[in-house]
This record gives structure tokens, C-alpha cells and sequence, in this order.
């Protein structure tokens, strides 16, 4: 018998029984789904954070202030705005492209008796939306003359206009903010969420402004760095942090009075953290492939001793035993390869809608990884029962009712 005639019998045997079949395919068919489907929501997951960090910059450097012990005592050293010039010296800090100071408020604002608590009433410098990826979607953004002669006018987010404005365009129109009038000359593009604030509930204002009008001119809040490139973040950092040390006089590296955070070791800790979970919900998945291929070894263990007579009678008149082995072996690759095929393409489908927040990333590695692993579990659990078919005794099966 050649191989073409083996996968006919296969195929013959399989279908004696439609019903008992299909339910075994439909084990196999959820299991190779659940692992395409859960490994692509991880990847998708893990591609959903990438894009937010991105959003956040990750050629920047955030640098933020605060006490430090020495002995009995606790110096205090602020970020000051006498810092940006030394940080902004291209001799000193060749890798370093705008720096930009943050001071950061929250403010009641009100448009003709409408009023709305801006939770990020952000004073800073025009460099900070190159930085942290901010883009204005209507009017135009403030300049350096607008800090320099400490101007008042503002960038809102969209969240902010929609909630002061409504319908009416707020661009040239003037906003109350702590009794002080600013004219809005921009709105900014949406971006995404990364937590639970709302990244367009924002204002931008020359720091200047700010600084004059609602904060006074005490410490920065942080001071946004942003890099020539995304490869040059670690050149950037060791830069800054000479030039801090230097400024701020500090003797002991080990306790500097100064955090800076880099946005590319950040996403690379995230994108760590990303692939573990993948591989987490991959191996989970994996559990219905084994439970699947535990069915399989059911229905062929069944198969057999139904067939026992039939086995027989093959055997009897010369079948070898390679072919009698080869034809269950096959019948169990048939329903599970029938099984994963279907289950790629369940996969495909439901990677078209979001799950639980995410947009499933189908990576073809994990279909041809969960269709080949199909494979062996068909080959695997019905090795068993057909080597039982296979040992079978001619005589004890033709005497078997």
C-alpha cells in the first residue's frame, strides 16, 4: 500500500464518524487558536506600551531634583533655571539637541463663566513640544520671544478645549487663570494615554508667564533634555550628569542630588517586561494544545477497539505492520493538522477585533510554530494506539466481538 492509498484510509476512517471527530478537531482547533490568538495579545500588548513610551520621547531625559543627606543635615538643591545654559552648551554637551525647563501647576480656568481645572498647567520653553512629542492640530505654537518677554499666551490640549469652549473656536480667544488673562494661540494634536491622566487635559505657556503670573520664580519642577538622536540618549545622560555634578558641586557620585530618568532604558525594562508576559500567555495556551492532543489519544485509543476485527482481517490476509502503524498515524496527523489549519484561520479572524483594550499582533512565527506543534501532537498521542493496533495478533483480533 503506498502512501497515497494510506491517507485515503485515513481520511475514510476519520470520516466513519463525523460527529466523534469533529469534536476531537474542535480541541485541536481551540488550541492552536488560544496560542496564535493569546501570543499575538501579548504582542500586541507589548507593542501598545512601546508606542506610549515613544510617545513620551526616547531620545529624552527627564531630570528632577530633590534633598540630600549628608551626615546629620539635609542640603536642598533645586533645579533652577541657571542650569539650561550650562546644559545647552554644545562644547560640554555635544549630544544634547534642546533643553527645556518644566514648571508645572494646577490651575482653575474659565472662558465667559465656563470654568475648568487644568491638571497640567505646564510653563516651559518652545522646545518642550519637539521633546515630549507634542504636535499643535490648529493655530501655532508660543516662541522664544514669547519667554523672553514673558508673554501671555497658551497652548491648550483638546480636552481642555472641548470642556472651556465647546463648539467656539478658541484660538486668539482669552482665557481667566488665577486673575490673569492669557490669550490662546494654539491647540494641540491628541495623543494617547499613558496612565491614568489625560495626556490633552493640558496647557503650555512661556515659562517666563507662568513664572510671573502663577508660580513665582521658586525651584523647576524638572528639566526636559532632549537628545540628537535615539542612539545618542547614554552619551546625552553621562553629559548632563558631569555638568550637574559640576553645577551643583557634588563630590559624592554615588548620592547625587539629582534623578535622571532615560526614556530608552525605560522602554527596554518595558519591553522585557512585554516578552515575558507573551511567553507567560503562550505557555498557558499551550496547556489547551496538550489537552487537545490528550483527545486525540482518546478517539484513537476508541478508533482501535472498534476496528479491532478489521485490523484482523488486513493483518490476515499480508498487511505488514509499518502499514497498519502508518495508516492510524496518519489518521490522528489528519485530525490534528484538519484541527490547527481551522484554528489558524479562528485565529485570523479574531485577531481582527480588539481584545480586553488591545489589537491582537499576529507574528507568523507562532502560526507555523502552533501548526507544526499540531503536527506533533498528532504524530505523539496517536503513536500509542496505533502501535497498539499495530501489535495486534491476527487470530485475537478475528476472534474479537
Amino acid at each position: 500500500m503506498n502512501l497515497f492509498e494510506t491517507i485515503r484510509f485515513a481520511i475514510r476512517g476519520v470520516t466513519a464518524n463525523k460527529l466523534r471527530s469533529g469534536l476531537t478537531v474542535l480541541g485541536m482547533l481551540i488550541g492552536v487558536a488560544a496560542v496564535i490568538l493569546l501570543v499575538a495579545v501579548g504582542n500586541g500588548s507589548a507593542k501598545q506600551v512601546q508606542d506610549r513610551i515613544s510617545q513620551l520621547g526616547s531620545s529624552t531625559l527627564t531630570i528632577s531634583g530633590g534633598g540630600r543627606s549628608t551626615g546629620a543635615t539635609t542640603q536642598d538643591f533645586s533645579l533652577t533655571s541657571s542650569l539650561v545654559p550650562a546644559l545647552s552648551d554644545h562644547g560640554t554637551a555635544p549630544h544634547v539637541k534642546s533643553v527645556s525647563p518644566v514648571v508645572t501647576t494646577s490651575e482653575d480656568t474659565a472662558y465667559e463663566g465656563t470654568s475648568h481645572t487644568v491638571p497640567q498647567f505646564i510653563g516651559t520653553y518652545p522646545s518642550y513640544l519637539s521633546a515630549e512629542n507634542y504636535s499643535v492640530a490648529k493655530g501655532s505654537g508660543f516662541t522664544q520671544q514669547d519667554v523672553d518677554e514673558a508673554r501671555k499666551v497658551v497652548l491648550i490640549g483638546s480636552t481642555t478645549a472641548d470642556d472651556l469652549f465647546g463648539t467656539v473656536s478658541p484660538i486668539d480667544q482669552q482665557v481667566t487663570v488665577n486673575g490673569t488673562l492669557f490669550t490662546v494661540i494654539g491647540v494641540l494634536g491628541n495623543k494617547d494615554g499613558t496612565g491614568f491622566t489625560d495626556p490633552n487635559d493640558v496647557a503650555l505657556a512661556p515659562l517666563t508667564a507662568v513664572e510671573e503670573s502663577l508660580t513665582g520664580y521658586g525651584p523647576l519642577n524638572q528639566i526636559i533634555v532632549q537628545a540628537t538622536s535615539s542612539d545618542s540618549v547614554d552619551a546625552a545622560q553621562t553629559e548632563v550628569t558631569a555638568i550637574l555634578n559640576d553645577k551643583l558641586h557634588v563630590t559624592d557620585t554615588a548620592n547625587e542630588p539629582f534623578r535622571v530618568l532615560n526614556a530608552a532604558q525605560l522602554l527596554s525594562t518595558q519591553a522585557d517586561t512585554a516578552q515575558t508576559f507573551t511567553v507567560l500567555l503562550g505557555a498557558v495556551a499551550g496547556i489547551s494544545l496538550l489537552v487537545g492532543g490528550i483527545g486525540i489519544t482518546n478517539i484513537m485509543m476508541v478508533t482501535v477497539t472498534e476496528r479491532t476485527r478489521e485490523i484482523g482481517i488486513r493483518k490476515a490476509l499480508g498487511a505488514p505492520r509499518r502499514t497498519v502503524l502508518a495508516q492510524f498515524l496518519v489518521e490522528a496527523t489528519v485530525l490534528s493538522v484538519i484541527g490547527g489549519l481551522l484554528g489558524v484561520a479562528a485565529a485570523l479572524i479574531g485577531s481582527q477585533f480588539t481584545i480586553v483594550g488591545v489589537k491582537p499582533v499576529v507574528v507568523p512565527a507562532s502560526i507555523l510554530l502552533a501548526v507544526g506543534v499540531s503536527v506533533v501532537i498528532g504524530l505523539f498521542f496517536g503513536s500509542y494506539p496505533a502501535s497498539r493496533a499495530a501489535a495486534l495478533r491476527p487470530i485475537e483480533a478475528l476472534r474479537y466481538e
